[in-house]
């Protein structure tokens, strides 16, 4: 299938799309510190820089955006141009999750992940979510998932 914009187009738009401080990230960052938890931001010392470190829990909280990691929510959608190359992309991308919630979790450090869908939707309940995050936070559960 074509694309329906210019390849000029696409590289600028592609461009736009940022690794961090992205909304998800800070609506989660904003709860959390209304919460009262004071944290951390890219830890660079840590696999695979998690997106929020709270040192005084040993939690870290990872937040995915469902295309890029390939969640299986209504969200995500394979792009119609280039299949193989975004099959093998999000395939090292969650080959690369796993890895790094594995390094995590081995030295000693509790994993939160929390999906996009979690965060956008008609059916989204942000207060409820950012409860069970907080309670997870405090608790000794070594992992927590809010998918929405």
């Amino acid at each position: 299938m074509v694309d329906i914009v210019d390849s000029a187009t696409r590289s600028r738009m592609m461009s736009g799309i940022r690794g961090r401080n992205t909304k998800p990230e800070v609506l989660i960052r904003s709860l959390l510190h209304r919460q009262g938890l004071r944290f951390r931001l890219d830890a660079r010392d840590l696999p695979g820089r998690p997106d929020i470190v709270l040192p005084r829990y040993r939690a870290v909280v990872l937040v995915h955006g469902c295309f890029w990691h390939g969640h299986d929510c209504h969200l995500f959608k394979w792009p119609q141009t280039r299949p193989d190359f975004w099959r093998d992309k999000i395939g090292r991308n969650r080959s690369n999750d796993d890895k790094v919630r594995a390094a995590l979790l081995a030295s000693g450090w509790r994993v939160a992940i929390v999906w996009e869908c979690a965060l956008r939707g008609a059916n989204r309940d942000i207060a409820g979510m950012i409860e069970r995050l907080v309670a997870w936070i405090r608790s000794d559960a070594p992992e927590f998932e809010e998918r929405g």
